[in-house]
């Protein structure tokens, strides 16, 4: 069997797909973004599943991956709307910390080209509130960043199904070509 097959291609990708998710799982602690560090823990098990499943010929556990990289599609489309603010979302609420603090993305403060200042406080207030955080100079915005990340996460995703959904159907034509084999053989020396 050689190198350029499906199956050779999509071990490939899973592990392409393994560094970008643990890159962005490490922006994302930073950032303290608590929905998408659970959704990418879940990510990282069942691309790890996908793997697995290439790997030892487990039909099934490619088919759960498969699964998963529609689930991890709609996702990242929320992740684009809720950053570009489509439909009433707004990148500035707390939904992806679930409501517990006011951390944003770490993006936000540590862009490429990105200048931090803390400024006092205009009135008493809580010190640690993040909105005496003044950041300029951005080349890009972290909003823009966010949503290139999850870009490259849908590309993947995307590549991954079909290349996911390729592997099973040889999985399983092999399959049925072993059965009718063996179906032969019983009969030939039953």
């Amino acid at each position: 069997m050689g190198c350029c097959t499906g199956r050779c291609s999509l071990i490939c990708l899973c592990a392409l797909q393994l560094l970008s998710a643990l890159e962005r799982q490490i922006f994302d602690f930073l950032g303290f973004q608590w929905a998408p560090i659970l959704g990418n823990f879940l990510h990282i098990i069942v691309v790890i599943l996908g793997l697995f499943g290439t790997i030892q010929y487990r039909p099934r556990y490619i088919v759960v991956y498969t699964v998963w990289t529609a689930l991890w599609v709609t996702w990242n489309v929320f992740i684009i709307c809720f950053y570009l603010e489509v439909g009433g979302l707004s990148k500035d609420t707390d939904l992806m910390t679930f409501n517990i603090s006011v951390h944003r993305s770490w993006w936000r403060e540590h862009g490429p080209g990105c200048v931090r200042r803390v400024l006092p406080p205009s009135a008493h207030g809580m010190m640690d509130d993040y909105t005496y955080v003044s950041v300029t100079g951005c080349i890009v915005d972290f909003q823009y960043l966010e949503v290139i990340h999850s870009a490259v996460q849908i590309l993947l995703s995307l590549v991954g199904f079909v290349y996911a959904c390729y592997v099973i159907s040889i999985f399983m034509e092999e399959e049925d070509t072993c059965k009718y084999c063996y179906s032969y053989l019983w009969v030939y020396f039953g």
